[in-house]
């Protein structure tokens, strides 16, 4: 046992999703989308490298040193996984750790929308889950993935920086590669992959140029790619895939995606009405005719309109999530207001919630008298 297990036992015992070890502070973690301080001593950057290479193999301290920072995979047997990123910083080294629960659950325990599963029965195109770090990313495609595991015979390869949820084979052969242990980078990874016979391909982010054109040309050759973006909205998804590419490659690009794209999915987690947890948000745009003739003609500002359409087809915005999740109270109307694009739309909602608060803050008092 470490002794960053101890640590780490807090933070999955507390619900947390993770913990910062950064010197010069004491250790904190996150609950709910809040840091909180942990009551301990503050680290010194001494103790805070200790802590970090006791973790580490030899590789990974070498490495570590000379790039001055790292990302990795942590697994406390019986507690849980962890994702981890270590840097170097003003006053000395810093860990961030991300708890990867052992479990993967499903899309119905996840509370996903039911179109999810219908994407992921497709058998080719590209399914892009976006969203900012933090956002759920991860455990949505741990959750497609498993389904598919479950539902069709076939070969999984997951491409990953680290590997975080680990699948076991079930009707699918699951191989699982990660980043810096068994390939020098995704693209290399996905040039390999295109050889390997797979189904599916995960790819835990498509960050460069190359990366992105190996995505798509796996799409195009019938294999099922699911992949992530650091975006906001289905529409600027689609507009950071195009930009990557030059100038006088656009017009290729838009065909590509509009024939290969099978669907969007930007997420947002957001605190629930009685502040125990988060839920997910989640925003979904599905590859019709109408989309694939934007994407085609570049005229991406015109997607809200058609995704606000959609709903027969399972289509919904970001807002139009938020104010679903308000009317079923399990979001507060000023969780809403502060997640929302469109803030104007959410005012009213946010005013009642004060109220709300107010009156109960009013009835405890009551109470206490």
């Amino acid at each position: 046992m470490n002794r960053v297990d101890a640590f780490l036992d807090l933070v999955v015992k507390q619900k947390g999703s993770d913990l910062h070890l950064i010197a010069g502070n004491p250790p904190r973690l996150r609950l709910h989308g809040e840091t909180h301080t942990v009551k301990y001593r503050e680290l010194s950057s001494k103790e805070t490298r200790e802590l970090l290479f006791e973790i580490m193999t030899t590789e990974q301290r070498e490495e570590y040193t000379k790039k001055q920072g790292l990302d990795f995979s942590y697994d406390v047997p019986g507690l849980s996984r962890f994702r981890v990123n270590a840097f170097e910083h003003l006053n000395g080294t810093g860990i961030v750790f991300r708890v990867i629960p052992s479990d993967i659950q499903s899309l119905q325990q996840l509370g996903l929308p039911p179109i999810l599963k219908n994407l992921a029965r497709q058998r080719k195109g590209l399914i892009l889950v976006t969203g900012p770090t933090g956002s759920g990313k991860s455990t949505t495609l741990a959750a497609m993935i498993d389904f598919i595991n479950n539902q069709r015979r076939g070969h999984i390869l997951t491409i990953e920086d680290p590997v975080e949820f680990l699948h076991t084979n079930k009707k699918c052969l699951v191989s699982q590669r990660e980043i810096g242990s068994h390939t020098r980078n995704f693209a290399s990874a996905l040039h390999s992959a295109l050889r390997e016979d797979p189904d599916v391909i995960l790819v835990g982010e498509m960050r460069d140029l190359e990366t992105i054109h190996l995505a798509l040309t796996a799409a195009e050759m019938g294999i099922l790619v699911m992949a992530t973006l650091h975006t906001s909205s289905a529409a600027s998804s689609i507009e950071r895939i195009i930009n990557a590419f030059p100038p006088g490659e656009e017009p290729y690009v838009r065909t590509m995606l509009s024939t290969s794209l099978c669907g969007v999915i930007s997420q947002q987690l957001v605190r629930t009405a009685d502040n125990r947890s988060r839920i997910a948000a989640i925003e979904i745009m599905i590859n019709n005719a109408a989309v694939s003739n934007i994407i085609r003609e570049g005229k991406t500002e015109q997607l809200d309109n058609v995704i606000q359409g959609g709903a027969m087809q399972g289509m919904q915005l970001m807002d139009t999530a938020l104010k679903r999740l308000v009317e079923a109270k399990k979001i507060s109307g000023e969780q809403a207001f502060l997640t929302a694009r469109n803030k104007d739309d959410f005012i009213l909602l946010r005013d009642e919630s004060e109220v709300e608060k107010e009156e109960q803050s009013i009835t405890s008092t009551d109470s206490i008298n």
